[in-house]
């Protein structure tokens, strides 16, 4: 083998190495389904990706705007996206696993306080004005419809007023501008919406049920066994709406009111690398700030709530491994990360090196071997250059002489040879000619130029050391 191959070999190696290097440290992209694409989650996912990618960060998020929650979590499902925004109460995928709690949204009932609705049973016989703001909204209140054991009556007005009875609440969409007439008009007894507490829906819809009460004293309408439902409902959740959201002075609520809700989660698929997403939860959580300047929501973005890291895993909605990561500090090093494959490289590279170190050590034995067999045939011609008893038979030994030395060449011009082997082939070579000449003497051939063999000896070395770069 040439040296000049070793050092292909060698620049091939270390190409590979670079690649390897390169491929590791570039970015990884997922693919986000976002829906609403006019919606506040959707802003907040566009300007997370534009910060990753103006930070140069190791993650990178390609948007895939859809047009509602429920395509999103289709697109998670069906590997479209590696992670999308969803709302479990519209559609859960069956492979999605939750990164960070995007924002809540309570189920906030108001009432005039003179209509003696308390809770959400009270409703029955009612009508229930819902502002409708998403498709699932409607979903969400049949949900618990459905566990009180109610009937919805829908349609016009005179049809829900004529099918309204025992077990039955009328449902009355309504648009934010139509709460104080609705309510005035008698047509709807109280006032649904599902938004956040704090959010503007909210408290129009408040303080339009406050304008249309006679005293402008409002009741928040809890919804009791909350726990109850969500057994039976496990995609909703429980919300505490705080004593004072929407007011200080009086209080409203006077004391805190218990309901139910559902949250815009952040999911991945679980075949995601858990290191992509406590990357992707790391930089969400810790440039929160910085995006709030861009979009309010990114206030509201929220741990999910678990105990420990066997529950965070197992929950009723599962968090993805790669969050909880992040949460418990257990981010894995560069190392730690594929410390796998770097004892798998060096366990291999150093059979591989030893590989080829024995074939080298082979490869020298035989080019030796070669050459000590060029020495054996040379002793023996000498011999035979003694008994030869024609020229034809001299001749045909210089052809040979010839040919060995040629070889010989080729072989040393790919390797050094020992000082000791260059010596012994110089004096075997020297002995030849000289017997060769003897000979032809011998037979009555003079040689047209004689040489003395000390000027035949130099001619011998001066042309082997041009070919034969001893060793050190």
């Amino acid at each position: 083998m040439r040296r000049e191959w070793l050092l292909v070999l060698l620049a091939l190696g270390l190409a590979a190495v670079a690649g390897a290097v390169v491929y590791l440290s570039r970015p990884t992209t997922l693919t986000v389904a976002v829906g609403p694409r006019d919606g506040a989650e959707a802003a907040l996912m566009d300007a997370y990706a534009k910060a990753l990618s103006r930070n140069r960060e190791d993650i990178r998020l390609n948007l895939l705007p859809l047009d509602g929650v429920e395509d999103s979590a289709r697109a998670l499902q069906e590997n479209r996206a590696d992670l999308a925004v969803v709302r479990p109460d519209v559609k859960l995928p069956d492979n999605g696993l939750t990164l960070a709690v995007l924002h809540d949204e309570a189920l906030i009932v108001a009432a005039p306080e003179s209509s003696g609705i308390e809770t959400f049973p009270d409703l029955s016989k009612r009508r229930l004005g819902v502002l409708v703001r998403h498709e699932a909204d409607l979903g969400f209140i049949n949900h618990l419809l459905d566990f009180y054991d109610f009937v919805p009556a829908t349609g016009s007005e005179a049809a829900i007023g004529n099918a309204l009875g025992a077990g039955r609440v009328g449902i009355v969409p309504l648009k934010a501008s139509e709460v104080k007439a609705a309510l005035d008009e008698k047509r709807v007894d109280a006032v649904a919406v599902i938004a956040s507490p704090a959010s503007k829906p909210a408290v129009s819809v408040v303080r339009a049920v406050a304008a249309a009460s006679t005293d402008r004293k409002v009741t928040l309408v809890g919804v009791p066994d909350g726990k109850a439902i969500i057994q039976r409902f496990p995609e909703l959740q429980p919300i505490s709406v705080p004593a004072g959201t929407f007011g200080g002075r009086p209080k409203l609520p006077e004391e805190d009111v218990e309901t139910l809700g559902v949250s815009y989660r952040l999911m991945a698929r679980g075949s995601v690398s858990r290191v992509a997403v406590a990357s992707v939860v790391q930089h969400l959580f810790e440039w929160r700030p910085r995006l709030a300047a861009v979009t309010p929501l990114a206030n509201q973005v929220k741990a999910p709530e678990y105990e420990t890291t066997v529950t965070a895993t197992s929950a009723r909605l599962p968090n993805h491994p790669g969050a909880v990561d992040y949460f418990e500090r257990e981010q894995q090093t560069f190392l730690e990360r594929y410390e796998d494959w770097i004892y798998l490289l060096a366990f291999f590279g150093g059979t591989i090196g030893s590989a080829f170190a024995w074939l080298g050590q082979r490869l020298a034995r035989k080019r030796r071997e070669r050459v000590d067999g060029v020495l054996d045939r040379l002793l023996d011609i000498l011999a035979e250059v003694r008994n030869a008893e024609s020229i034809e038979a001299l001749t045909a030994i210089g052809r040979e002489m010839d040919g060995l030395v040629a070889d010989v060449v080729r072989q040393a011009r790919e390797r050094s040879i020992d000082t000791r082997v260059l010596s012994a082939l110089i004096l075997a070579i020297d002995a030849v000619h000289a017997a060769l000449d003897d000979a032809r003497r011998s037979l009555g051939v003079v040689a047209p130029l004689a040489e003395s063999p000390g000027t035949a000896r130099v001619r011998t070395a001066r042309l082997l050391s041009l070919n034969f770069p001893a060793a050190e």
